[in-house]
């Protein structure tokens, strides 16, 4: 049985299989425990999951159940205390400080709900700093950086400065300054946390579009089942554990964009 059908037939906790080689995603029995004075917080408990290249998963669960260490974990912010994480083929686990920041700087792109723009630094020029860093000459990234906003619709301001934007819009130049590297897997934590629905609605159609035109799998982190609605599949976290994994079969969509049944379904193979 494929792991979409596996989902669909009501797999609702523990690890969920996709074909290894679909996978963009391999956590194995990863564990976290915070040792504080005399007390050790066991925050992942044994966690294993797959997620596929082009899926879009929404990761919820109340305060404490592990989901933002999860996401710091596969965002290479952090390391298991035990377990192995593959991303892309790569055991992220056993590398040291500067091989998970290369890894973050050409794998994976962050978008927070803070936006995390610098104040005094035009939008343009807040999308170009991660090909800055990455040594990226100024005429490329000047292109690459142009592009990236005019892919989130907002090539009219490239020159304003945060202040001059409103929140909507620099969670957009946060969304292309995630996305102008080219990394294949997009981290969101709470993206639409401080947003109205409206504008909520519209970063995340973004997201979707990103999803499902361009094949970027989103991991998402969010305390709002509309927002989880969005995604392709919902992962509950509860006291270091999955909970539950299923598939999203009544999946919103973002004003104006057709119903899930006219976009193409990224299939994937049983596992071996």
């Amino acid at each position: 049985m494929v792991a979409r059908e596996r989902r669909e037939a009501g797999a609702a906790s523990g690890p969920t299989a996709v074909a290894s080689s679909d996978a963009l995603i391999v956590v194995r029995n990863f564990t976290k425990d915070y040792v504080m004075g005399d007390f050790t917080v066991n925050a992942l408990r044994g966690v294993s999951l797959e997620i596929g290249r082009a899926e879009f998963v929404a990761v919820m669960g109340p305060s404490g159940s592990g989901k933002s260490t999860f996401m710091h974990l596969i965002g290479c912010l952090d390391r298991p205390t035990t377990g192995d994480y593959l991303i892309d083929g790569v055991n992220v686990a056993s590398l040291d400080a500067d091989e998970r920041a290369e890894i973050r700087n050409n794998k994976i792109g962050f978008v927070f709900q803070g936006f995390n723009l610098l104040a005094r630094t035009s939008a343009l020029e807040n999308v170009e700093l991660p090909l800055a860093y990455a040594g990226v000459p100024t005429r490329e990234r000047r292109e690459r950086s142009e592009a990236a906003l005019e892919a989130v619709g907002l090539s009219d301001r490239a020159g304003h400065l945060p202040n001059q934007l409103s929140g909507g819009q620099q969670q957009r130049v946060a969304i292309a300054r995630a996305l102008v590297s080219g990394a294949p897997l997009l981290l969101a934590d709470e993206p639409t946390g401080n947003l109205d629905s409206k504008t909520s609605d519209e970063v995340m159609g973004i997201l979707v579009r990103m999803n499902e035109e361009r094949g970027i799998t989103i991991v998402l982190v969010t305390h709002e089942m509309d927002i989880a609605e969005y995604a392709s599949r919902v992962v509950v976290f509860r006291d270091g554990k999955i909970e539950t994994d299923r598939l999203n079969q009544n999946r919103r969509r973002p004003a104006g964009m057709p119903p899930v049944a006219a976009v193409p379904v990224v299939q994937t193979k049983a596992r071996a």
